[in-house]
């Protein structure tokens, strides 16, 4: 079926606000978010495109909670500026129905929900585990967090490396190693040059032409040994590689479902409260639609529409918040799981009475004017 022109223009003027409000809302939570990766990016020496690509990968969670919220404000601010401009009017002049102006926001609602459900059942935890593995990867890299030239780095408690110049061919010149993790014998490494080599068996540093200067008895001794070359192993003080347990953002669909049975009740009930909320934020996004339809187009001959709009607008919100704080409760009673369909079922029936013409405020209004008829 091919979509009136109508139906094209009014689509047309949602994508555009929509598109805006997901950007700026994507642009302040992924700078906030990123900024704590910024730390580990610069003190493991990586470079610039490495925390961009970990940045990258965040998106797909933000875009979970985010994509609903913008096309509800796009939605309301391209229906709102059609009413202003007494656009929908003439439509509803030229034979245009409550039903057709619907039909162009239900497809974008449409397509955002399963933009949402993309992100939710594959994006975001394929996106969380790239994440955590590189970043252990970045720990893991003791190698890379040592190349910073002219300071003392300390990638962990008890090394300290100091490493004057690095040649354009990787040759370091002067190097200085000092390993304090017994605090009786802390020795120290001190060599002409060394370079930064990765083996099989780990990263390595290798000195040439240098010292190793023990000490004994609390600093009363001191033992020197000369060398013409020494390997340092340093994957020694490296992190574990791989964390084999996955966090509840990095699983998929069945794997909160039908997780391990060895595993405790409140982390099983955590892992299906998930599976539930992802099932049920794309939702929102028709629940989304029909409330801003009920406000414009309910709202459109009404004496305060304005405030019949914010009041809609805060319903949304409220109806929101109330889904988010459902995932806690499920989590100490699986059996409250029905309520992540069943809120924003509810909210969209009640949109949907507006729509149809109910007035809950019609039984109020009567009795005033049959007393004033009398």
């Amino acid at each position: 079926m091919r979509l009136p022109r109508l139906s094209i223009y009014v689509l047309g003027q949602m994508i555009g606000p929509t598109a805006l409000f997901a950007f700026l809302l994507t642009a302040v939570i992924w700078l906030t978010q990123s900024l704590r990766l910024l730390d580990l990016v610069i003190n493991r020496g990586q470079s610039a495109p490495t925390f961009l690509y970990l940045t990258m990968l965040i998106i797909p969670s933000l875009l979970v909670i985010i994509l609903p919220i913008a096309f509800f404000a796009g939605t309301l601010f391209a229906l709102h500026k059609l009413n202003a401009d007494s656009e929908l009017v003439v439509m509803s002049a030229a034979g245009f129905s409550r039903a057709q102006i619907a039909v162009p926001v239900f497809i974008s609602a449409l397509v955002v929900m399963a933009l949402t459900y993309l992100c939710g059942l594959y994006l975001m935890p394929a996106g969380q585990r790239a994440m955590k593995d590189k970043v252990v990867d970045i720990r893991a890299d003791i190698g890379a967090a040592l190349l910073n030239e002219g300071e003392f780095n300390t990638p962990v408690q008890g090394l300290t490396v100091f490493i004057r110049e690095i040649d354009s061919d990787g040759t370091i010149r002067g190097v200085l190693v000092h390993d304090n993790r017994n605090v009786k014998h802390p020795i120290t490494y001190l060599a002409v040059s060394g370079e930064l080599a990765q083996t099989p068996a780990g990263a390595r540093l290798i000195m040439f032409d240098g010292t190793v200067e023990e000490s004994g008895r609390a600093g009363a001794q001191l033992s020197v040994l000369k060398f013409q070359r020494y390997v340092f192993d340093l994957d020694q003080f490296a992190s574990p590689t791989r964390v084999t347990d996955r966090a509840t953002s990095e699983r998929y669909l069945p794997e909160l479902f039908w997780p391990n049975s060895r595993l405790p009740p409140k982390l099983r009930n955590a892992y299906i409260a998930e599976g539930h909320n992802r099932l049920s934020q794309p939702l929102y996004c028709v629940v989304f639609a029909l409330i801003a339809l009920a406000a414009v187009l309910r709202g459109r001959r009404a004496r305060a529409a304005n405030a019949l709009r914010i009041t809609f607008a805060a319903l949304a919100a409220a109806v929101r918040i109330a889904g988010y704080g459902v995932q806690g409760l499920a989590v100490r009673d699986p059996a409250l799981g029905f309520l992540f369909y069943f809120i924003p079922l509810a909210a969209a029936a009640i949109a949907l009475a507006f729509l149809a013409g109910f007035d809950p405020f019609a039984a109020l209004r009567r009795p005033k004017q049959v007393e004033g008829l009398s």
